[in-house]
């Protein structure tokens, strides 16, 4: 519970200034962006960008980097107003984290493998112990590898199939384009392969000697090429394997969970394949699982001879199939193992010799059913006592248990790690991650409501408030979304927002259209022409916790990442008195530009959750709501912007040009902040409390603008 000194002085937050340089700072003005006529061209005419410039492909134009570096400045010196409450911030959320902290082990061959976090290190360090017995191996220390530099981020450690090797990749600037790094165990020095501008994907053959990596376009960094790499050999001996021509897949390599296969997993916004390979025979040809199709889509994972396979075929929500191995390739011999439910959507699925486990979506929650595989009339849900909560697959890497792993949480409860024992329905609760700083979950309460949208439909919506809070329309509202990809924005527990609950916050998820929160057609209604959904709906998630008294109508802040800055910059334009603040982190906001450029990162891929603005009809209703485009001579909320120099998924020169046209244009004297990381990419900065710095920056801005009221 809150120590009563403690509690005062969150109270104090929230009626009086923090810090008393408030009305004594003088702000120089805002950098302006020097304007240059650019006409973009497309099919169906050209539009003039004056700030196109702000495009600097190599990001060393001096001009570019002046300019951004002026826009730190000028953060820097607004931010310096409320600069104790920053700090107070960061040590605050920085204070709930348990820094020497480790993960649940799980077994995998002959060891138990874990990670740990140690008091003080930024990162983790990756760790085994022998099933039989004996010291703890280091495997990966990461802060010793990330010593002296501005930005490191490990990604896909994989261990060998004979427990000798260790491969990984490694990022230096934020941008995503891997390095390849194998270790040998055995020794704990590197090997001298290197592979680079990869993906993070990497499979292993059976023997240990080839490992099968992707590679990356250079220029749209599309990953387009499979490369087969025998240990030892020069880098530019490795073999490619498969070569996809159709830029608007996805790709990625991986073993089957038994390890028996190597896997090509090929996906598109409507479109799968998968390309199978014994993994005894590395030097064979990949075989087509089943041909793509157009608005076909499909996954399977291998277990005793056969494969099961989650699939939209005749089957929007998903249903579960099976076919032996002997009959790859033929669509037609897939037989049905769990049918079609309207109201359910199949998200994932867990394979046990004697169990099915089914990661479902239905009311808008995640949820666990077990099925035996001998008696499926026999399966059940793993529940909860909770109106709004998450459960999901925690590592389950071996197939012959009867021991599922699976994580649990909710906005007032931390991340769980359990283990049910799928024969007794006995759970056995593992690990619960540690809050300090005096966290009681019994000084919180989670709430799920539903918002009527525009036309009717009701949106689900996850609160977290404080106990004894009173709905008398008096409480800021800090709310939260993201909207496209069908990514579900899960009520998980989130550490750092109880900053602001604590000072009187109702946090709200809304969990809006172009998610897939209820499942496939909620995604369907979100995307594409239905797009200006996602941004009405949040717009009536804010009008029904206003009008039902859970926020204050002057007192709301928005906030939404990549595709949901995207969101944050069309509310700005569509509904601005309604929001005291906005945050659009790494926003994507000048959407029509981009989807016309394919040499973009990316940009191919996203023809079928966009639309393609070469057909007139999409290139009109992506005009309509861009946000870069629908700047207009109004009143803005307040606004902090930020973005990465190296970020790969939406480039930086977005938010910059989104910024200098806002500047130019709107009507009012709110702040407007643009911050750009130098020496990262889409996720921030890649150290733990460096990370958390960033969130502190972003709520001490938001209590600022109250503080101001």
């Amino acid at each position: 519970m809150l120590n009563n000194t403690r509690a005062v002085m969150l109270a104090t937050a929230l009626i009086t200034p923090v810090c008393a340089v408030h009305a004594a700072t003088s702000l120089q003005a805002a950098p302006r962006a020097e304007k240059i006529e650019f006409k973009v061209s497309s099919p169906h005419g050209e539009r003039v960008d004056p700030y196109y410039w702000l495009r600097d492909d190599t990001r060393q134009d001096p001009k570019v980097l002046s300019h951004l570096q002026a826009e730190n400045a000028y953060y820097q010196q607004y931010s310096s107003r409320y600069s104790e409450l920053t700090q107070q911030l960061t040590s605050e959320i920085v204070g709930r984290i348990k820094q020497d902290d480790s993960s649940v082990p799980y077994v995998k061959g002959d060891y138990r493998y874990f990670s740990r976090y140690e008091t003080g290190k930024e990162y983790p360090i990756y760790l085994r112990q022998p099933l039989a017995g004996g010291a703890e191996q280091v495997l990966l220390d990461v802060n010793t590898l990330a010593a002296g530099k501005d930005f490191f981020q490990v990604a896909n450690l994989q261990v060998s199939p004979n427990q000798q090797l260790l491969a990984y990749m490694e990022d230096t600037n934020g941008r995503r384009q891997y390095t390849l790094k194998i270790r040998d165990l055995t020794t704990g020095k590197e090997l001298p392969d290197q592979l680079t501008g990869l993906s993070a994907a990497i499979a292993w053959s059976a023997d240990s000697k080839q490992v099968f990596l992707v590679q990356n376009d250079p220029t749209t960094l599309l990953s387009n090429t499979v490369l087969r790499h025998t240990l030892g050999a020069p880098a530019a001996q490795a073999q490619p394997v498969y070569k996809e021509n159709d830029n608007s897949f996805y790709m990625w390599v991986s073993n089957s969970q038994d390890g028996r296969f190597v896997l090509i997993n090929l996906s598109s916004t409507v479109s799968d394949e998968l390309r199978v390979l014994d993994a005894a025979k590395p030097m064979e040809t990949f075989n087509v699982f089943a041909p793509r199709q157009r608005d076909f889509k499909y996954d399977a994972e291998h277990i005793n001879g056969r494969w099961v396979i989650r699939t939209d075929w005749q089957a929007p929500n998903y249903r579960i199939m099976t076919v032996p191995h002997a009959q790859l390739g033929d669509r037609t011999k897939w037989q049905p193992l769990l049918a079609h439910d309207a109201g359910i959507f199949i998200q994932e699925f867990a394979l046990f010799n004697e169990y099915l486990a089914i990661s479902e979506r239905s009311d808008g929650l995640q949820r666990i059913r077990v099925m035996p595989w001998q008696d499926p009339s026999k399966a059940f849900y793993i529940d909860s006592e909770e109106a709004a909560y998450v459960t999901g697959f925690e590592v389950n890497a071996e197939q012959n248990t009867a021991l599922l792993r699976y994580t649990y949480t909710s906005l007032t409860t931390p991340a769980s790690v359990f283990e049910l024992n799928m024969q007794t329905g006995e759970k056995t609760l593992l690990k619960q991650q540690e809050v300090l700083g005096g966290f009681d979950k019994a000084n919180y309460v989670t709430e799920r409501v539903w918002a009527p949208a525009a036309d009717g439909v009701k949106i689900p919506v996850s609160l977290l408030y404080r106990k004894g809070f009173k709905r008398d329309g008096s409480a800021p509202l800090y709310q939260y979304a993201y909207g496209s990809y069908g990514a579900s924005m899960d009520p998980s527990f989130r550490s750092s927002v109880l900053s602001l609950v604590d000072r009187g916050f109702v946090y709200a998820i809304a969990h809006i259209r172009g998610g897939q929160e209820m499942g496939r057609e909620w995604y369907e209604q979100g995307k594409l022409l239905n797009k200006m959904n996602t941004f009405t709906d949040y717009i009536a998630v804010t009008d029904y916790l206003v009008s039902e008294k859970y926020a204050a109508s002057d007192k709301v802040i928005g906030m939404g990442g990549s595709a949901g800055g995207l969101l944050m910059g069309a509310v700005a334009n569509m509904a601005p008195q309604k929001y005291l603040g906005l945050v659009a982190h790494v926003p994507f906001v000048d959407v029509v530009t981009t989807m016309l450029d394919e040499s973009i990162p990316l940009t191919t891929n996203e023809f079928d959750e966009w639309g393609n603005p070469k057909e007139k009809v999409f290139y009109d209703y992506m005009l309509s709501y861009s946000p870069y485009d629908q700047v207009n001579a109004q009143q803005y909320p307040a606004l902090l912007v930020t973005t990465g120099l190296h970020d790969s998924q939406v480039q930086y020169f977005e938010p910059a040009k989104w910024v200098a046209r806002l500047r130019e244009v709107k009507t009012d004297t709110n702040p407007l902040l643009f911050r750009t990381n130098m020496e990262a990419g889409h996720g921030g900065k890649s150290g733990r409390f460096a990370r958390l710095a960033e969130t502190a920056q972003e709520y001490a801005f938001i209590l600022d603008l109250l503080n101001q009221k």
